[in-house]
């Protein structure tokens, strides 16, 4: 199947994606706050690129988790990149990034609570106002759980879909890690995303530990996130995927190799 697989846009791999022959990638996903900067070489090469691909706008610093909510400046800002890129779509994370405007610069877990679940769809609602368009949220690994918990991630998902009218980023190898890290079924929490609100797919690497996964993005898609993968097409159909690498960039060849894979599995 074409049309659905695509990859993260690393300044790496400038060259490549402005290259005579084009690298064989329907789509691919730019980190939005590298871009949010009033000019300069980012910017060229962003025009440059899209001219050749669509593109996703992908952020980490919405904070939908805060009860302060996105910052007003950052929201205007993200609306000027989005004009000026027209995504397939905007997405950011479900977490929490800072308090009293100071950024912690890291993808904070939250309770799953109907307390924080109505703040998450507050300020998701407010964003899509902004937008103009309906976001996709992800879920983020965590090391650690609440005990104020009252539902599960995947049942507080469901609740956010259906309440902000958003849609879902599912990043499976966030799915593995946590899965591990907490003890969980990652079939079960497959089973409870809705299937109509899955837009994206995420595939990346980890770091194991042994006794716990650390989300690094800086090795190749593990077997046990392949697995969930063949799973999450078995649910949700070919949804658009891709492979996310942020550290240990490797050369595009050795993405594209992976990116294979997930071609091969949805083929079959």
């Amino acid at each position: 199947m074409s049309g659905i697989f695509g990859l993260g846009l690393r300044t790496a791999h400038y060259r490549d994606f402005l290259a005579d022959e084009a690298p064989a990638v329907d789509w691919l996903e730019i980190l939005s706050d590298n871009y949010l900067v009033p000019g300069g070489k980012p910017l060229v090469m962003l025009d440059n690129i899209r001219a050749r691909y669509p593109m996703a706008m992908h952020g980490v610093a919405m904070s939908l988790g805060s009860v302060a909510g996105p910052d007003a400046q950052y929201l205007r800002d993200i609306a000027a990149l989005a004009r000026r890129v027209q995504p397939l779509w905007v997405s950011d994370h479900l977490c929490w990034t800072g308090v009293h405007g100071r950024q912690l610069h890291d993808l904070m877990p939250l309770p799953y609570t109907d307390e924080a679940l109505a703040v998450v769809v507050q300020n998701v609602k407010r964003v899509q106002d902004a937008l103009g368009q309906r976001i996709l949220v992800e879920n983020v690994s965590s090391y650690l759980e609440f005990s104020a918990s009252t539902m599960s991630e995947a049942q507080f998902l469901h609740h956010l879909c259906e309440e902000a009218d958003c849609e879902l980023l599912l990043d499976l190898n966030n799915v593995h890690v946590s899965a591990v890290n907490h003890g969980f079924d990652a079939a079960e929490f497959l089973r409870g995303i809705p299937r109509g609100r899955v837009r994206q797919i995420h595939l990346a690497g980890h770091t194991d530990h042994g006794d716990h996964l650390i989300d690094t993005h800086d090795h190749p898609v593990a077997d046990p996130v392949w697995a969930l993968y063949r799973q999450a097409l078995a649910r949700f159909g070919p949804v658009h995927t891709m492979i996310e690498r942020d550290d240990h960039i490797p050369p595009l060849p050795e993405l594209l190799a992976e990116l294979d894979i997930a071609r091969r599995m949805v083929a079959a």
